[in-house]
């Protein structure tokens, strides 16, 4: 059983089972993919290097200043990952897209990553600050991208799925989905909770 989050003066960890570390890593994984589409950012990541890194950025400047339209994403829960600038000025999300979607799958992409390597590191897991913040992106967007699978579009929404995940049979897929969706609730409540216990009231750097 996953044990929730907490700070020490090594960093901050937490407790997972093998086969939760890698149900959660796996998720994470599926994410990434859903981003590394066609509607999404690069269709693999980029290696590494000076050359074909320069190469890379500079094929997608070409592709942004071509004039080429960016579609939004055909996949309703890609769609809430990369959402529209602006509901009211149809031109004006699409020439923002054009210039930022493909940069901002790729920034997704890229925590969602991290946040992967951190699971499949030796046990106990134990994070650095900022690796705890990609932690918290990186659920974020999994959790969006659940939440368009289980129709949640309100707060009484979410309350249901946690009902349903509490009389989950395991059986029923959507009810093992509640079940992920909640799990995974409770687990970034308690990292934001260690996060935000670190800052001052009035401002300032973190305690530590």
């Amino acid at each position: 059983m996953a044990r929730r989050f907490r700070r020490t003066r090594r960093g901050i960890t937490a407790g997972f089972e093998p086969q939760e570390a890698e149900l959660v890593a796996g998720l994470l994984e599926d994410v990434a993919g859903l981003l590394a589409g066609p509607a999404g950012g690069a269709d693999a990541p980029s290696p590494a290097g000076g050359d074909a890194a320069g190469e890379d950025q500079l094929a997608a400047l070409e592709r942004q200043l071509g004039g080429g339209a960016v579609e939004v994403p055909g996949d309703p829960a890609l769609a809430r990952l990369l959402p529209s600038a602006s509901h009211d000025d149809d031109e004006a999300a699409a020439e923002f897209r054009r210039f930022t979607q493909e940069g901002l799958a790729d920034r997704k992409r890229s925590v969602l990553l991290t946040t992967v390597a951190t699971l499949r590191r030796p046990p106990p897991l134990l994070l650095t600050d900022d690796e705890a913040r990609a932690w918290v992106t990186a659920l974020t967007d999994l959790r969006l991208v659940l939440a368009q699978r289980l129709g949640l579009e309100t707060d009484d929404d979410a309350a249901l799925v946690a009902l349903r995940a509490a009389e989950a049979d395991e059986d029923d897929p959507a009810s093992w989905t509640a079940s992920i969706y909640d799990f995974l609730t409770w687990l970034q409540e308690g990292l934001a909770d260690v996060l935000l216990r670190d800052l001052p009231a009035g401002g300032g750097p973190p305690r530590r």
